[in-house]
Formats: C-alpha cells, structure tokens, sequence
C-alpha cells in the first residue's frame, strides 16, 4: 500500500461511525498542502468527503491596500480568521449544504459560495498554511479538528517551488525572488517556528 493509500486508510478508520470527520492538512507556503487534499479526496468514498482551504478566506487586494497589509499578503493577519472560524464551527456542527469560498489564483481573489460542503459530507480535509499556528486567535482552531497532519519539506525546497509558481504566475525572475524573500519566507519561518504539534507529520507529497 503506498503511503498516500495508508493515510486515506487511516483517515477512514478514525473516523469510525463519526457522522463530521474534520481533518487539518497544514504545513508552510508550497508544502504541497493542495496535492495531498486532492489525492485524499480521490481516495476517500465518493460523494463523502470535500476539501475547505483556508485560502478562500483571503482578504481582497483592495482591503489590504486600505490596510496597508498589500506587501505582506498571505500572511496570518492578511486572512478572514473570524470568517474561517465560523465556517468550520459551521462544518463541526453539522449544518446542511454550507457555502464556501475558493481562491483562484489565476485572478488573485477568492469566488464566494464557489463550492459546497453538503449535508451527507463527512470527510472534511481543511488545508491551510496556518491550521496549527500556536498563535493566537489562530490557536483557538485547535478543538476543531478531529485529525491533524503537517506536511514538512525542506525549506530549500520550499523556495525552489515558490520560485517555479510565481514564474508560471508570470512574474519576472527579480521580482519572484523580491517577494519570495520578502514575503513568502518570512511567511514560511511564521509557520516552522510556531507550530503546535499535528496527530501526524509526513514528508513531500508536492
């Protein structure tokens, strides 16, 4: 059995008779936190299970511009945490057909209600770079989830996909590089540095 087979396997086994199954995929910028939701997704049972990220939960541009927080987006403090939060209290309380919003990052935005946690939904993969941060108001995140992983992968590596992802997001080598160092990987540290400790760590699904 691959390891990605073990881990659906072991997500399907904790959850038991559970009606919700809540499980926090985190791990920093570029971790591969997305690959690992979707593979899940294929190998969880059809029709019971939906990825959340937490990236729907991105304030808009124009927020942060009147905010000054533009510089440093995708940072904790550049998220809707009471948003998110109530979302997955939402999700906990089993609540039918639950709205959510999704980042595109082809526009840079999120698109509200873009998909649907539906009522007979019980796998719930929540994939966020912030889901353990022992930070507060974040760390208030913790009873919320029934299973937790952190995806952990080298932080030379880190930066060698984030460099790849924002030249196929079109920009320069200058200034991928510019962000990256002023951004990303203070971003990255943010989340190494200040974890609280997930049910399971794994290595590199990306």
């Amino acid at each position: 059995m691959s390891e990605i087979a073990h881990l659906a396997a072991t997500i399907f086994k904790r959850a038991g008779k559970a009606r919700r199954f809540i499980v926090a995929i985190a791990g920093p910028p570029g971790a591969g936190k997305s690959t690992l939701s979707a593979s899940l997704h294929d190998l969880l049972p059809e029709g019971a299970v939906e990825v959340v990220p937490m990236d729907g939960f991105h304030y808009d541009d124009v927020v942060l511009e009147r905010r000054g927080l533009r510089a440093r987006k995708g940072a904790p403090e550049t998220f809707d945490f009471a948003g998110f939060e109530t979302l997955l209290k939402r999700i906990r309380a089993g609540e039918p057909d639950i709205a959510i919003p999704v980042f595109d990052r082809s526009m840079e935005l999120s698109r509200a209600a873009a998909s649907i946690v539906a009522t007979e939904t019980k796998f719930i993969l929540v994939e966020g770079n912030y889901l353990l941060l022992d930070e507060e108001p974040w760390s208030r995140l913790a009873p919320l989830f029934d299973f937790s992983i952190f995806v952990d992968v080298p932080r030379d590596e880190l930066e060698r996909r984030l460099l790849e992802r924002w030249h196929g997001h079109g920009r320069s080598d200058a200034d991928a590089r510019a962000w990256i160092a002023s951004n990303d990987m203070p971003n990255i540290d943010r989340v190494l540095a200040r974890r609280r400790a997930a049910d399971l760590v794994i290595g590199d699904f990306a």
